[in-house]
């Protein structure tokens, strides 16, 4: 089969299209014929090694993950005789996270993995677009901020993968939502359901006398010394990019102050726990609540031309891989 394979850090050009052995599914296990996959923010930053917090799990030297990609939305081929909760010929999506492999022509997860049935008015390209940035938005807001309705929420980076979630999830929550974003895309998170879009390129929101009971850094562009102001007494500042500076602010707000520092490691949460929130987000689609948002699509043999897209820092929900639908 046809797999993305990588065996340095470093540009876009690390990634090979090769032809490795099709996976062999255990008595436990389905085979999945991939039709769609996302390049997300993070599978850019594990392929180009910079992040030393990130290396800690990639591989200090070199990556110990050889194939890329964990979201995937496609059809399963085959079931092992242990199988009860799926059958050859369902239509899947779901996550590998922690593990990885997705950037591929097929793979193999358990039957209790995190996957569910794909709903039949989304395409697998849609059905891939859901969850990558729902399933890192919502334990932060909900889990780890607990937002509650009536609340003054920020989501910075509201155009992004997990922006584009945080901004509709918060919505669902019942939360007044400011959505900070470039010029470019204004439209857009307005219509995602944000009451107000600043635009970052105008205006500080740090500065502009607002306070909030959350903010939600989706793209780590900010910190909790500089949000520290705009938060109100007991507010919660949340980020997704683990740095020295955020772990031990976490300690040390845990300990002392109002006003907190926090970050969610999503992807190690467990699989009964993503599995719920899947059903969630079916359920949320299925109200017309939650949409996937879709930049552009790219063929699994372009995926280094997709990376280089993702490293131009200006993406807009998801950039999904495409493979053929047979």
């Amino acid at each position: 089969m046809k797999a993305i394979v990588y065996h340095n850090y470093g540009s876009p050009d690390v990634l090979k299209l090769e032809e490795v052995e099709k996976p062999t599914h255990k008595d436990n296990e389905v085979l999945i014929k991939v039709y769609a996959t996302t390049v997300e923010t993070t599978d850019a930053i594990f392929r180009q090694g910079n992040n030393l917090s990130a290396r800690l799990f990639t591989g200090l030297f070199k990556p110990k993950f050889t194939r890329p990609g964990a979201e995937f939305a496609g059809k399963i081929e085959a079931v092992g005789k242990d199988v009860t909760r799926f059958k050859e010929g369902d239509r899947v999506f779901g996550t590998t996270a922690p593990n990885f492999g997705a950037h591929a022509e097929y793979i193999c997860l358990p039957e209790d993995g995190a996957m569910a049935i794909k709903p039949d008015n989304l395409t697998y390209e849609e059905a891939v677009s859901i969850h990558p940035g729902a399933l890192t938005a919502l334990p932060h807001l909900r889990d780890a901020a607990h937002i509650q309705s009536g609340q003054k929420v920020l989501i910075n980076g509201a155009s992004g993968s997990i922006g584009v979630s945080a901004v509709q999830l918060a919505k669902v929550f019942g939360a007044d939502v400011t959505g900070v974003c470039s010029t470019a895309n204004v439209d857009l998170v307005k219509s995602l359901g944000a009451d107000v879009v600043i635009d970052y390129k105008k205006e500080d929101f740090t500065r502009t006398g607002q306070t909030y009971d959350i903010i939600f850094d989706t793209v780590g562009k900010s910190s909790f010394s500089r949000c520290k102001g705009a938060l109100k007494q007991g507010g919660i500042y949340l980020t997704t990019v683990i740095t020295p500076a955020i772990l031990g602010q976490m300690l040390w707000t845990s300990k002392f102050g109002s006003k907190k520092a926090m970050i969610i490691f999503a992807g190690l949460r467990s699989v009964s726990e993503k599995n719920e929130d899947l059903v969630f987000f079916l359920e949320l689609v299925e109200a017309g609540v939650l949409k996937p948002v879709i930049d552009r699509c790219y063929p699994l043999e372009q995926i280094a031309e997709a990376h280089r897209y993702i490293d131009t820092g200006h993406k807009k929900g998801n950039v999904v891989i495409t493979l053929d639908h047979i």
